[in-house]
């Protein structure tokens, strides 16, 4: 597959980032996580040839696969759920981004204690309660807020959230503001939670408004996802 176009693309995007960046007044820095899933290693490759350095992946197995592919230093973030008899794997990537549960959470700061490194997550929050997603509800973040700050084998580094994805741009606001209320409470609670991950290709101009610093983007970069 080509990506001549992603040079482009990422243009257009960086363009895009900036305004919604001014009119949401937060005046944020905004990384963008270039979401390579189902693509080949030649993806992560372009994506660093049009200067993007943050590679998102959803499935452990295939970023190993790609890892061992690729000779170019991107920083790798695993972005889907992560099973706990995985977190060993966690030392190949810079950034979780769905710590989504208290199993999840236990395991991870486990490891973090036993290779004497916290690893550095973002805690996931469902803030419309979707079923079909993961991550914590917001009745249940102070709670968890306090106990993950006892916790010194991780490191909260902020929110990722996931908008339903046919949501109209009242939901998706709400979804992006109860983020923020989570990355404040986690604040309140000791946690550096310096990061808000959330936006992807339908949505990140209104999530860089509400205050994003990572947009997960794959479809808007590289076009449709081969099957």
């Amino acid at each position: 597959m080509s990506f001549d176009h992603l040079v482009r693309r990422v243009a257009e995007v960086r363009e895009r980032v900036a305004a919604a960046v001014a009119r949401g007044g937060h005046g944020q820095r905004v990384t963008i996580v270039a979401v390579t899933k189902t693509h080949g290693p030649d993806a992560v490759t372009a994506a660093w040839d049009a200067g993007l350095r943050d590679i998102g992946e959803n499935k452990v197995q295939e970023a190993l696969a790609k890892m061992a592919d690729i000779a170019v230093p991107v920083s790798w973030h695993l972005i889907g759920h992560l099973q706990r008899n995985k977190v060993k794997s966690l030392d190949r990537f810079a950034l979780l981004h769905s710590l989504d549960s208290v199993r999840l959470a236990n395991a991870v700061c486990d490891h973090g204690l036993a290779r004497g490194r916290a690893v550095d997550a973002l805690v996931q929050v469902n803030i419309v309660g979707e079923g079909t997603k993961g991550g914590y509800a917001p009745s249940d973040l102070p709670a968890e807020a306090e106990r993950l700050a006892g916790k010194p084998g991780v490191r909260v580094c902020g929110v990722m959230v996931m908008a339903p994805l046919d949501a109209d741009e009242p939901v998706l606001r709400r979804v992006f503001a109860g983020a923020r209320d989570a990355r404040a409470l986690l604040e309140s609670a000791g946690h550096p939670a310096f990061e808000l991950s959330m936006g992807m290709s339908n949505d990140y101009e209104i999530a860089v408004e509400e205050g994003a610093t990572m947009i997960r983007l794959g479809t808007v970069l590289f076009g449709a996802r081969p099957r």
